[in-house]
């Protein structure tokens, strides 16, 4: 049995999949995007249900890869049962999804999340009435405090197992007869989902259906065709505009019977906006929250790393003395505690209180705000739109912000906003930039590399822009809600991500720290730094530095673990002065990115674009560096 989880963006239906899933599910996609689903197995009444996370949608019409995914998994894939999430203070934009989620001929439950928030705002939703009005069942929730979640998934386990199937929305008079003109076409083909739904795609005009039907009912684009002129001649509307509108009509005489508004009285969440995304005060709280934020990342990291660095480093002294050997094994053994204390105590101070942190700013509803300021000020130096979205997602993560890019339509679009976004500092950069600079040299200078990054980012694409002028779409966004987000939420979202450094890269960091003191024992590092050194000499680094870069493009934090094992020490102050940190830190935050970067990059954009954004990196990272060593030798 299968269970398919469909609402719009900012409904809350991924936390109502969080909160079944405990974090334990899988992604997939279909081939052809990178726009991926999310699948876990839970127990409903002593079966064990597949749930599906589909990506938010405001509809079917595919016009864009999310929806696009979201209609292919819903035509192909054998679905028991909907639960449509709407949000309950925009009940309206919800139930233009719901109606046309009906057409499906599925067994659909109807979950009115975020009841609490609409409590406040004085909303008050009748889902009984609803339920009569729409003919399913209607169940109220609040998804953040697990309300209403058992409830949900009983219902929705009872109707998949009756297969009962709601009736459809019915439309004015000349739309009916076209459906059912299509749908006495198509009757005789096999798809999971109704004809009448194959048939209302049709007449939406889905380019990809219509070849697929077409194959199978070979007069079907003609019949197409003629329904479109018919509509178009007696309405002087074009077919999909006119279901459109068909359906947020019924929308609105819905939301009309059942939801009643009382008197509401303003208070500080409500005026918060007035302040946050304020013209000129929004970017002083934004510098403001965000040093707050960087600074309380610091602390944590610097109180836990001292102690957990001194154990390591005795812990290592000890074994070497113990075995009285500075041999092959001494140093393999060597290279392994030190590739474990650069997870455990390098990295991990810094990235969980980041992510931590990063999770309470997205669930609060912040990072929405973030992209708001951001995309206004962007707009004024060149950048645009929808590119806003890889960059607030590189912060956790380079790869995601790639595949994020698939939601440009123009591929200069695509191409300017991949390597943008790979020069944002993700959270295994956090490790350099936090564990070197902030350690060594201070919390500022760390909050400076990131000022400096946003402006070397802009500069950049300014410059980009030069030279490939185009106008791009502005930006669209639905602010959430401002909300007090869940210790449970939180922690599980950064536990999440945490799980991927501790399963994924910690190994890596252990074998690249073993693999470098081999290097060193038959001192294959020499060569390899003598090829880095004429660069190390331009910018001033010491001339172990070369072979931590080259295992820095397998993962970003190996450049810092590796220059502990390339000094022998981690100890970086005896071996670097502060000035020599904060110009090696620039440049590991903007050099080559990470190689699952490249490869998406290859796979989004190909691989000329690829080597392009490679070379593009490997320059800006340079001169950047080269720039903040000159400033700091003046100053």
């Amino acid at each position: 049995m299968r269970f398919a989880l469909i609402g719009q963006p900012n409904c809350g239906k991924s936390t109502l999949f969080n909160q079944v899933a405990g974090y334990r599910a899988e992604t997939g996609n279909f081939a052809g995007t990178t726009v991926t689903f999310t699948e876990t197995k839970v127990r409903v009444l002593g079966d064990v249900v597949e749930l599906v996370d589909l990506p938010g949608t405001y509809t079917l019409l595919a016009t864009n890869p999310a929806e696009r995914v979201v209609l292919d998994y819903m035509v192909e894939k054998p679905v028991d049962a909907i639960i449509n999430v709407v949000d309950a203070t925009h009940l309206v934009q919800g139930l233009t999804l719901t109606l046309e989620l009906m057409e499906l001929g599925r067994p659909i439950v109807l979950v009115i999340n975020m009841m609490d928030e609409a409590k406040r705002q004085g909303l008050k939703v009748d889902g009984k009435a609803l339920s009569e009005l729409l003919g399913i069942p209607v169940m109220p929730m609040v998804a953040t405090r697990g309300q209403g979640i058992r409830e949900a998934f009983s219902q929705t386990w009872h109707i998949a197992h009756q297969n009962k199937i709601p009736a459809a929305p019915v439309y004015r008079d000349e739309i009916e007869q076209a459906i059912l003109t299509l749908k006495s076409e198509i009757d005789k083909t096999d798809y999971p989902v109704s004809r009448r739904a194959i048939g209302i795609k049709l007449l939406e005009g889905d380019p990809t259906l219509t070849d697929q039907v077409g194959k199978k009912v070979p007069a079907i684009q003609t019949l197409v065709q003629t329904q479109w002129d018919r509509l178009c001649h007696q309405s002087s509307v074009q077919a999909v505009w006119l279901i459109a509108s068909e359906r947020q009509r019924l929308a609105r005489e819905l939301n009309e019977k059942v939801t009643t508004q009382t008197e509401t009285h303003l208070t500080l969440r409500d005026r918060l906006d007035d302040y946050l995304l304020h013209p000129f005060w929004g970017y002083i709280f934004l510098i403001a929250i965000m040093a707050l934020f960087f600074y309380g990342v610091y602390g944590f990291g610097t109180w836990v790393e001292t102690p957990l660095l001194d154990f390591f480093n005795n812990l290592d002294a000890s074994i070497l003395t113990a075995m009285h050997s500075s041999g092959l094994l001494a140093q393999v053994v060597s290279g392994a505690i030190q590739g474990i204390s650069g997870g455990l105590a390098i990295v991990l101070p810094y990235l969980v209180p980041f992510l931590v942190g990063l999770g309470f700013l997205e669930d609060i509803g912040y990072l929405t705000r973030i992209a708001f300021l951001m995309d206004s000020l962007m707009h004024r130096i060149g950048l645009h739109g929808k590119a806003i979205v890889p960059f607030i997602l590189g912060y956790g993560c380079n790869v995601p912000a790639i595949m994020s890019t698939r939601i440009m339509e123009d591929k200069r679009d695509r191409f300017l906003s991949a390597a943008l976004s790979t020069m944002v500092p993700c959270a295994a950069r956090l490790a350099v930039i936090f564990g070197l600079v902030a350690f060594y040299v201070g919390p500022w200078a760390a909050l400076g590399i990131y000022l400096y990054n946003l402006f070397i980012i802009a500069l950049t694409g300014r410059i980009i822009t030069h030279f490939l002028p185009e106008d791009s779409p502005g930006l669209i966004l639905e602010m959430p809600v401002y909300r007090v987000p869940t210790l449970k939420t939180v922690t599980a979202k950064a536990w999440f991500r945490i799980r991927e450094f501790i399963f994924e890269a910690w190994p890596v960091l252990i074998i690249g720290s073993i693999l470098l003191a081999i290097m060193n024992f038959y001192s294959v590092t020499d060569y390899i730094n003598t090829i880095f050194e004429p660069f190390n000499w331009l910018l001033g680094l010491p001339k172990q530095v070369g072979t931590p870069l080259v295992f820095g493009i397998f993962r970003k934090e190996l450049s810092m673990i590796m220059l502990a094992q390339a000094f022998g020490t981690t100890n970086y102050a005896a071996m670097m002065t502060a000035k020599q940190m904060v110009v090696f830190t620039v440049f590991v935050v903007f050099y080559i990115p990470c190689f699952a970067t490249m490869i998406s990059i290859r796979n989004e954009l190909g691989g000329k674009s690829m080597w392009a954004i490679t070379g593009l990196t490997v320059l800006v990272a340079t001169l950047a560096a080269l720039l903040v060593r000159v400033v700091l030798i003046i100053v």
